[in-house]
């Protein structure tokens, strides 16, 4: 019954913007004010179309003020990772996700595509990288940062100098590229090559992360973002699997984050289905589909992970499809989707009758492992703030038996047993 290992697997840092400036080359602090005052300015047109909700900003800063100063103050970060019983984190931009008051400069953040001003996202994302890289050297048994990186699609010569900074400057984390690329080639295209390499090399994963998604299109409602922003931070994945880039760099690790993980089986159903040929569909579009050497499948369990925040109970019940070693949950601090503040309650509802063994990979040893951390310098803090099996109401006696058809299952199309209809994953 020993204590938890918790790393957040998506966590957010960032400065209150307009404390950027010092950060920015000298010669970008004139567009940096002025795009400061258009954001303000936007953001009052936001209220006034009913796309922003002021009364809930208002509650939220009021109930959460101080903890919130952990968006950029290291010793209060500490003090609310301490309360969530997370040992570890893995940063992300943007640290406000209510009014995009601690964001990256020039819309480098989680925003970021292909049609953003190519020089001034680079300065912006330099900007926000040399500061995330002296938050992270505070407590850095603690924090995996990662480097902004839009450079890949406007310049890879110049990612992957930018690779290699953020490998040198303790960024371990990896790099966030953008999503969408918007008039800029996508990633099945050659000119990436040398960055998917470097980042190989260095052992520097890559991540997509949701956020941006195609606004322009939705006219307002509200509605069509949700429903759509999960899949454009999901479809590099499956650019880069068919492509061959997991195969050319079976090392280099690529992850999904803050975009769920239900819709993982889906894919990997069909995506195996192509190779396997055991469609219609796949059958009569040629016998060369691909040059694949591996399933779609067994790509995503060697280089793929999902960075799965607030995980919900019906996507745990799908772990055994999804890949029990390729899911990393995350408490996405300080953004109010999350399940901070109230982390502890959160994951005893949730993984209360999840063997210890599976719960102690998606809380923690899978993301320690992707991320390069130290678990032994970890591991006092642990024993300090990490919840036991008995916290999260797991107890040694407790029957598991629920899932044991689940697990022998598992995908269903390639293990020949029938998919499970009902039972645990309704839970």
């Amino acid at each position: 019954m020993s204590r938890y290992l918790i790393i957040s697997s998506d966590c957010h840092a960032g400065l209150p913007t307009r404390e950027y400036r010092s950060y920015l080359e000298s010669k970008y602090h004139a567009r940096f004010d002025e795009s400061v005052r258009q954001n303000e300015a936007m953001r009052a047109e936001l209220v006034k179309a009913g796309m922003s909700n002021p009364a809930f900003a208002k509650k939220w800063y009021e109930e959460n003020e101080e903890g919130l100063r952990g968006g950029w103050d290291a010793a209060r970060r500490d003090k609310e990772l301490d309360a969530d019983g997370v040992a570890g984190e893995v940063l992300f931009s943007d640290a406000d996700a209510v009014t995009g008051q601690a964001s990256a400069p020039f819309g480098a953040g989680l925003g970021m595509s292909g049609d953003s001003d190519p020089e001034l996202v680079l300065a912006g994302a330099r900007a926000h990288n040399r500061w995330l890289a002296e938050l992270c050297a505070e407590s850095p048994q603690r924090r995996a940062g990662l480097a902004l990186l839009p450079s890949i699609l406007h310049d890879p010569e110049l990612a992957v100098a930018e690779v290699r900074w953020a490998k040198e400057a303790g960024l371990r984390g990896g790099v966030l590229i953008p999503a969408m690329w918007g008039s800029c080639a996508p990633y099945h295209d050659p000119r990436y090559e040398p960055v998917w390499a470097t980042c190989e090399e260095l052992g520097m994963p890559i991540h997509t992360h949701s956020g941006p998604a195609s606004r322009d299109e939705y006219g307002g409602l509200v509605g069509l973002y949700i429903t759509e922003v999960r899949w454009w931070c999901a479809r590099p994945l499956w650019f880069l699997l068919w492509s061959g880039v997991f195969e050319r760099h079976p090392r280099l690790k690529f992850a999904v984050t803050e975009g769920s993980c239900h819709w993982v089986p889906e894919l990997l159903y069909n995506m195996d289905q192509v190779v396997l040929r055991e469609t219609a569909g796949a059958q009569k579009l040629g016998p060369n589909l691909t040059k694949l050497s591996l399933l779609p499948s067994e790509y995503f369990d060697r280089n793929c992970f999902i960075g799965a925040s607030s995980t919900k109970r019906r996507e745990i019940a799908l772990r055994y499809e999804i890949g029990v070693g390729n899911m990393m949950w995350g408490n996405d601090f300080p953004h109010p989707e999350g399940t901070w503040p109230h982390t502890k309650d959160w994951l005893r509802r949730t993984f209360c009758d999840i063997p210890a063994q599976e719960t102690r990979q998606m809380l923690g040893t899978t993301a320690a492992e992707v991320f390069n951390f130290d678990t032994e310098a970890l591991a006092p803090l642990v024993e300090r703030i990490g919840p036991t099996p008995a916290d999260l109401g797991q107890e040694e006696a407790q029957d598991l038996e629920k899932w044991r058809a689940a697990e022998e299952v598992g995908r269903h199309w390639l293990t020949g047993k029938e998919p499970i209809p009902t039972g645990p994953r309704a839970a």
